[in-house]
């Protein structure tokens, strides 16, 4: 799938790969190994955001993936984000969507997603545990997975 295709129909919350389409390098080559998987990966859709621009400049609409977070003592030290353009080469797969009932955390309205519940009590229990005062919940609906099924598409 292309970039466009991952903004029009994936729903916040997916688990979306990208690849450039080179074969893996063995495991004994560790910096190929690391090099191809910059183009060659998988994160949570957090955000989508339209293209948008200033004057004489332009800036195209995109997407941002949650890739991993790593950790020291148990805290978050580093969370990694990839922002990727609609024009970009790479090639994209849905590999999973949101479970029906399962519940979106937002940072704030129309924001990015901070958590994906597996329901309301669960999500009103993390913020309980996090600091986001202006979080907004948003429930995982009928009409997003059935979409799949109606237009013939698989996850």
């Amino acid at each position: 799938m292309s970039a466009h295709t991952i903004f029009d129909n994936a729903p916040i919350g997916s688990i979306v790969a990208w690849s450039d389409g080179t074969p893996q390098p063995p495991a004994r080559f560790r910096k190929k190994l690391a090099a191809w998987q910059t183009s060659n990966s998988k994160g949570r859709l957090i955000r989508k955001q339209g293209g948008r621009g200033t004057g004489s400049v332009s800036l195209s609409a995109c997407f941002t993936l949650h890739e991993a977070d790593y950790d020291a003592s148990g805290v978050v030290a580093i969370r990694v984000h990839r922002t990727f353009s609609l024009e970009s080469k790479l090639r994209f797969t849905i590999v999973e969507r949101p479970a029906l009932g399962s519940v979106r955390v937002l940072d704030r309205a129309g924001g990015e997603l901070v958590y994906l519940a597996a329901d309301e009590a669960d999500a009103k229990e993390w913020l309980t545990r996090h600091g986001y005062p202006g979080a907004v919940l948003q429930q995982v609906t009928a009409d997003e997975v059935g979409a799949d099924a109606v237009e013939g598409r698989a996850a």
